[in-house]
């Protein structure tokens, strides 16, 4: 079979005087459904510089190693000019072919062991391929036709009222979008929040999403990191100090309802008490005019309203923004969000723009217009039932997977209302890239999602503890302790264990 070098660096020569030459013809061995090795990166220091832009006080994290993802330039596939005779030879044809061959059963394989990063890869959208031969674009308001004819809104509006609905706020209340992604969500919610307050200053909990503190880069925003739990929860009593030390200057809050990836903390899975920061900020001397809080909930903000116990999200408590990924738990095959904030704030933002003949409110101009139709099949199709049923499914699974990890004594924390399984970062670098792990220091996650079934949990604990009895045969290599960032209860260590 010919190797992966050969076919990825050099599918068509090097230009020379203007021309490319030839083509090269497939050797007759080539295998089209190969799986292309990636090789492992090199290690490199970080001091965890997402953060590093604020000196709120903190000592600066130690650095430490970590392994950044592969230099895509040593495997990318070139692109050239078709040659005169490509149509009557098929050669470039039949190369593309055989790549994007190549490329799927890679696809396959990939999705096969996925599971520290949180997508919802049960989905079948067969039915929209119909509409794939269409350039759709939402661009401007959602609200407001555009001069540009091909859209989706009726689909897009439909979808804002799902969600408006779900985080009861009237229909001639709210305004929102469909976004890119998760953190174009957070983007849009701190602006607004720095357009209702433009001294204000922006409090988040030192483990919310990266995306939380680029914003805070992006805007010039004064930024206060604020202290957390255990668990991952913003700690309200740092929170409460802090805000009483700008107690002249609103109060603009990101809060992290989700259970991993822009929310609820990215690594540990734990939810803000939206209830207690409220709380936090009125008994700190700040009223209802004085501060904006934005909701990021990019997974667990559709999850938590099917989740007993769990705090409610809803736009009858002072908030000014809700966000969630629809790329996540709903299962759209491309990145996209779900943004929404109250129509009295969008007005401070937005601006008419003839050459539209619409609104900008938006971060982006153009917007995928695809993307509405397909979270519109999707919630059409399951509905608030269907969602509950996945998300008991995935609670259910991720507790399957803790008290496995225990059994097998391995460190591992869940928590409360969270399908986001914490445990000791694997000693192989390997393991962690064939699994897709999510790591952070001396800890790695599984995210619970719907696809992931106990059968998928089974082969990848089995195979966790077979690969842990061969790391750690030796004595003088211990598994790490990882009390501080799981607390010393579900830690089981040497030091712990008893």
């Amino acid at each position: 079979m010919v190797g992966s070098s050969e076919l990825l660096k050099s599918p068509f020569p090097d230009f020379e005087n203007g021309a490319a030459a030839a083509v090269k013809i497939l050797p007759e061995d080539f295998d089209p459904t190969a799986v292309v090795p990636e090789p492992l990166p090199p290690l490199v220091l970080s001091n965890s510089g997402d953060h590093a832009d604020y000196d709120d006080g903190d000592e600066a994290e130690e650095k430490r190693e970590i392994v950044l993802g592969r230099n895509v330039h040593t495997t990318c596939l070139a692109v050239t000019e078709p040659e005169a005779n490509d149509e009557v030879t098929g050669d470039k044809d039949a190369f593309m072919a055989s790549v994007l061959a190549r490329y799927r059963k890679t696809l396959v394989e990939r999705t096969k062991y996925h599971l520290g990063y949180p997508y919802n890869l049960d989905f079948d959208y067969g039915a929209l391929g119909q509409l794939q031969h269409f350039s759709i674009n939402n661009l401007g308001d959602p609200f407001i036709e555009s001069n540009y004819g091909v859209h989706s809104r009726q689909f897009e509006v439909g979808v804002l009222d799902w969600f408006a609905r779900l985080w009861e706020i009237e229909k001639d209340d709210y305004w929102g979008y469909i976004t890119n992604c998760g953190t174009e969500g957070n983007l849009h919610g701190i602006l607004v929040g720095r357009e209702v307050f433009p001294d204000g200053i922006l409090y988040a909990s030192k483990e919310s999403h990266y995306s939380v503190f680029k914003a805070a880069r992006m805007y010039r925003m004064e930024c206060v990191k604020v202290a957390t739990l255990v668990s991952g929860e913003i700690d309200c009593m740092d929170f409460k100090d802090k805000l009483l030390a700008n107690v002249d200057k609103p109060a603009i809050i990101n809060v992290n309802i989700e259970s991993l990836n822009t929310a609820g903390t990215t690594v540990k899975g734990a939810v803000d008490d939206l209830d207690i920061v409220i709380k936090t900020l009125e008994e700190s001397g700040f009223s209802h005019d004085r501060f904006y809080i934005h909701c990021d909930g990019a997974l667990f903000g559709l999850m938590m309203p099917f989740v007993k116990r769990a705090p409610k999200v809803s736009f009858k408590k002072p908030i000014g923004s809700v966000s969630v990924s629809g790329h996540k738990f709903v299962g759209c095959p491309m990145p996209c969000g779900v943004q929404i904030t109250r129509l009295e704030h969008i007005n401070v933002l937005s601006r008419n723009v003839e050459y539209l003949a619409s609104r900008d409110a938006t971060i982006m101009g153009s917007r995928n217009g695809h993307a509405p139709i397909f979270l519109w099949y999707t919630l059409n199709r399951k509905g608030y039932k269907g969602f509950q049923k996945e998300v008991q499914k995935c609670l259910r699974n991720a507790h399957y997977l803790k008290d496995r990890l225990r059994d097998a004594g391995i460190s591992a924390m869940l928590n409360e209302l969270s399908s986001t399984v914490v445990f000791e970062r694997p000693l192989d670098e390997e393991f962690v890239r064939r699994w897709q792990l999510a790591c952070q220091g001396n800890i790695a996650h599984v995210v619970v999602m719907p696809n992931v079934t106990i059968e998928k949990l089974d082969v990848f604990l089995n195979e966790l503890v077979e690969k842990r009895s061969t790391w750690y045969q030796n004595e003088k290599i211990q598994p790490p302790c990882i009390a501080a960032e799981i607390g010393a209860e579900s830690c089981v260590c040497k030091l712990h264990k008893c």
